[in-house]
């Protein structure tokens, strides 16, 4: 029962793989809506096998079981908006898609997950094909970071002058906007390069020394979904998502003998920065 002169928060959906170390995936997803002050939701695609060492394995959900989530909390709470995440295969990928169209679910952020941040792969063999022709063109914002630029258009982007030339090829695959991420990229501040087909923008941010950024990609793109969530254009929203993200790696920490997570928690409780 709603009390009276309550009124329901906004409300952002996550399409993604469980994480067990909870740095990553749906887990990171949920924590950075609720520091964005948005109410989280989560349809999960895939139960991963991880921790601060690495994935050792995933087991997918059936289609089926996907798009129910979906449809479940579609129907009822309602999608302010939804990011999806591991989406692991084709057949995942069909399902959400077919879901997304059915249920008007929008806007919807995709982060083109293909590898964990140790490499270890996410994506069935027939699910990049699947990723280009039947996600994308459902995003209102694509993404990527220089690792899945290269693998859905072959573009290896080595500097700033790059990212252009890849933020064009991925908007020719369908979404509205594209957001290529410069993190990997050597220099200064971590350069991020925003595309509408006719406008780039640049959010730029001092650059963190530190190993700990495991959920980094994740984390922005909920960070942005939150925004989008709450009201606000695309370019407002990925500006609150790259200030949350800055601040999470400032606040990561060590967890286990790996890479640690960034720090979901900083608005709440400020952790000291890593060397």
């Amino acid at each position: 029962m709603t009390l009276p002169g309550t009124v329901q928060p906004p409300t952002a959906l996550t399409i993604a793989g469980s994480d067990s170390g909870g740095g990553a995936g749906a887990q990171a997803d949920l924590k950075t809506f609720l520091s964005c002050h948005v109410h989280g939701m989560s349809a999960i695609t895939a139960v991963t096998v991880q921790n601060s060492l690495g994935v050792t394995g995933f087991y997918e959900l059936p289609p089926q079981a996907v798009a129910e989530q979906i449809e479940s909390v579609a129907t009822d709470i309602g999608v302010g908006a939804a990011k999806t995440g591991m989406l692991a295969s084709a057949a995942i990928m069909d399902a959400v898609a077919e879901a997304v169209r059915r249920l008007k679910v929008t806007p919807l952020v995709v982060d083109p997950v293909a590898a964990s941040q140790h490499g270890d792969p996410l994506l069935r063999p027939d699910a990049l094909s699947a990723l280009r022709k039947v996600i994308l063109p459902l995003a209102t914002l694509v993404t990527p970071n220089l690792g899945e630029v290269r693998l859905l258009t072959g573009l290896e982007v080595r500097e700033r002058a790059d990212m252009d030339e890849a933020a064009k090829a991925l908007h020719a695959l369908g979404p509205q906007w594209v957001l290529v991420k410069g993190g990997h990229l050597p220099g200064g501040d971590a350069v991020d390069v925003l595309y509408d087909g006719s406008t780039f923008a640049e959010f730029a941010a001092p650059r963190r020394t530190t190993e700990h950024t495991h959920g980094s990609g994740d984390t922005l793109a909920a960070a942005i979904t939150a925004g989008l969530a709450r009201g606000l254009d695309v370019p407002a929203a990925v500006e609150l998502g790259k200030a949350f993200i800055t601040g999470a790696v400032a606040g990561s920490f060590p967890l286990g003998a790996g890479l640690g997570p960034v720090g979901h928690f900083w608005r709440v409780k400020p952790w000291p920065a890593q060397a």
